[in-house]
């Protein structure tokens, strides 16, 4: 007997919505109200997102970000600093007990990873799993994850690049010493690829989210990705975390 999984795509929505809504998710699959969820979502406008442990100010130039009209927001998860613009965002919530995912958090980045690659495939991008949570091509990262755990749901949410501005990047974030900054630019060009540069073809934003939705349904085989929509009561709910916590400075300058 199959599993059921929400299957949202919630289209471009800002950082503070894109963040509250994977809290209010794991408190409404945690009660009951909601089935297990994976959701492909954008940024709009453009965001950087920091880790959960991170300092805003120490990571961001935030009169930059300001004048480039970029949001800023801390997520639930740890990592670095990601910058967040042609590219599809993904997050699943998967309750433990259902044990579609080992408890072991290699494992099950791998496990999840995996579905990613399996849906690059489908776009003609054999890329491979990186240990603890990336996935290369050919060396070079083209999608970065990250993962938090609470009250017994695996919440894990990555991007997959469809094109990388690393100028624009470095504009906004802080590097230790500016007479390095040149090289770190160069090192990170190496470094990181994307969906256009290995695809002759321009695929849209829904072009690659279907691709990637058939990497989870060959993943999952045991899963039945349902599609669904955002009620209004999550709609609210979601809209007012916004506001009380994600865009409030008691969290994003936590730290």
């Amino acid at each position: 007997m199959s599993i059921q999984f929400r299957l949202l795509k919630t289209g471009y929505r800002n950082a503070t919505f894109n963040m509250a809504f994977d809290e209010i998710l794991i408190k409404k699959i945690k009660t009951g109200k909601s089935l297990p969820v994976l959701r492909f979502y954008g940024w709009k406008p453009q965001a950087v997102s920091i880790g959960y442990f991170q300092s805003l100010k120490s990571e961001i130039d935030e009169e930059k970000a300001k004048e480039l009209a970029i949001d800023i927001v801390r997520r639930q998860t740890g990592g670095g600093a990601v910058f967040h613009a042609d590219e599809i965002t993904y997050s699943i919530h998967i309750p433990l007990d259902l044990n579609l995912v080992a408890v072991n958090i290699l494992e099950s980045y791998k496990k999840i990873c995996g579905a990613i690659i399996k849906g690059l495939k489908n776009l003609k991008i054999n890329a491979e799993f990186a240990p603890l949570n990336d996935i290369l091509v050919n060396g070079q990262k083209i999608s970065g994850n990250a993962q938090t755990r609470k009250q017994g749901i695996i919440l894990q949410h990555g991007t997959i690049l469809k094109s990388v501005d690393v100028d624009k990047m470095f504009e906004i974030l802080k590097v230790p010493n500016e007479k390095l900054k040149g090289k770190l630019i160069s090192d990170v060009k190496q470094r990181v690829t994307s969906i256009s540069q290995h695809c002759a073809n321009k695929y849209s934003f829904d072009d690659v989210v279907e691709a990637l939705t058939s990497g989870f349904v060959s993943e999952f085989t045991n899963v039945d990705f349902v599609d669904s929509f955002l009620t209004d009561e999550e709609e609210q709910d979601v809209l007012n975390l916004a506001k009380e916590k994600y865009s409030k400075n008691n969290w994003n300058y936590m730290r």
